[in-house]
């Protein structure tokens, strides 16, 4: 079991805003067992028929709770509108507060008729982050993490397995896509999700993707849709401030987790030149954690120029940021080039070598070369 502090105190802060919470990761990512680590729970599993059942009449079944009760309801999207029990627990019984966990986004099935705006903090729980990796466990190394991923069964397993992968596909294909978007072309859905995988960290090409799928272009649109929606893929959209010579349109695609990424690209050892992309990975979990999954964009020009990551801040400041396997290889050029343009704003380097901050000057560019750990000290969201 791991302990994820962060995402504890991320949940007991939401609830200090808002009723309801709806707690959304991929398949094993390890939702049930963070719901159990919450103090004063009371866990409901929605996949059994006998649970479902008491909650038809949702006031009979909220009645049966006692003030401060934190009720976790796992798997919610199973009822038939689970979204009218959420929202008659926020209207009618703010005494209680309510931790919903599914598989995708609440915006992913229309079994949810109502939004829930204003009643609702909406979490999305990532793979265990390479922050979150215990030293004492025996699974802080970097390339572990890397080639294992973050799915906790994964990464506390001595080797790779490929049965789980395919396990993994089989279960998220038969009970997160065909149930809640419908999708009945199993072997086009899942060679286009493979070929995001494979192409991971890289700029999206609909008719490059659609033509290698054999599917039709407005079909791929959807199949993103749903994959993101799901949290299979992560799209990242491009910065724009105006400059004509930027990308605005295309986003960069990554797959959700480091060891699909691998096993798809069949690599059971890493070199040095693969640690890169999936070093981006990592990072990404760790930003959008600490920032939100909006925030976090890329930037492009049409001379194939770009920065890794942005993060838009306020009244013209942006953040660039780098991602470097070696810290001693970084190059500003590129980073000049946006700062010509933005020069408002931080500039970070993040290297998994890095353990204490340093600055360093490139001409008129200050960069700061920081250790992962310090983005959700400084950045996270209470």
């Amino acid at each position: 079991m791991f302990l994820r502090p962060f995402w504890i105190a991320r949940i007991e802060a939401a609830w200090r805003k808002r009723p309801v919470i709806w707690l959304s990761g991929v398949r094993r990512v390890g939702k049930t067992t963070l719901a159990s680590m919450l103090v004063r729970s009371q866990y409901v599993n929605c996949d059994l028929p006998s649970e479902v059942r008491g909650m038809a009449d949702p006031e009979l079944f909220l009645d049966k709770f006692p003030q401060g009760t934190r009720i976790v309801l796992d798997e919610l999207h199973r009822l038939d509108d689970p979204g009218r029990l959420l929202k008659i627990a926020a209207d009618a019984y703010p005494h209680l507060r309510v931790l919903a966990t599914g598989s995708s986004t609440l915006a992913a099935t229309k079994k949810f008729r109502d939004s829930l705006t204003g009643r609702k903090v909406s979490i999305h729980l990532p793979p265990v982050m390479w922050t979150e990796c215990p030293v004492d466990a025996g699974i802080s190394d970097l390339g572990r993490r890397l080639l294992h991923g973050g799915l906790p069964q994964q990464l506390l397993a001595m080797r790779q397995d490929p049965v789980f992968f395919s396990e993994w596909l089989d279960s998220f294909y038969a009970r997160d896509v065909q149930e809640l978007f419908n999708v009945r072309n199993r072997a086009g859905f899942i060679k286009c999700l493979q070929l995001l995988i494979r192409q991971s960290g890289g700029a999206l090409n609909i008719e490059s993707l659609a033509a290698e799928s054999e599917i039709s272009r407005p079909t791929a649109i959807s199949y993103i849709d749903a994959l993101s929606l799901s949290h299979a893929v992560i799209a990242v959209k491009p910065y724009h401030g105006g400059n004509k010579r930027e990308i605005t349109h295309q986003p960069r695609v990554y797959g959700f987790d480091t060891g699909f990424v691998c096993h798809e690209k069949g690599w059971d050892t890493l070199r040095n030149d693969d640690v890169g992309i999936l070093w981006e990975h990592v990072v990404l979990d760790v930003l959008q954690a600490a920032f939100g999954e909006e925030k976090v964009m890329y930037w492009r020009d049409k001379d194939g120029r770009e920065v890794d990551f942005i993060i838009a801040g306020n009244r013209g400041s942006v953040t660039a940021i780098e991602c470097k396997n070696n810290p001693d290889k970084f190059k500003p050029d590129n980073l000049a080039v946006f700062r010509s343009l933005y020069p408002r704003g931080e500039n970070w380097v993040l290297a998994p070598s890095v353990k204490t901050a340093y600055k360093k000057k490139f001409g008129n560019v200050m960069v700061e070369f920081l250790p992962l750990a310090k983005i959700l000290e400084d950045g996270g969201k209470g």
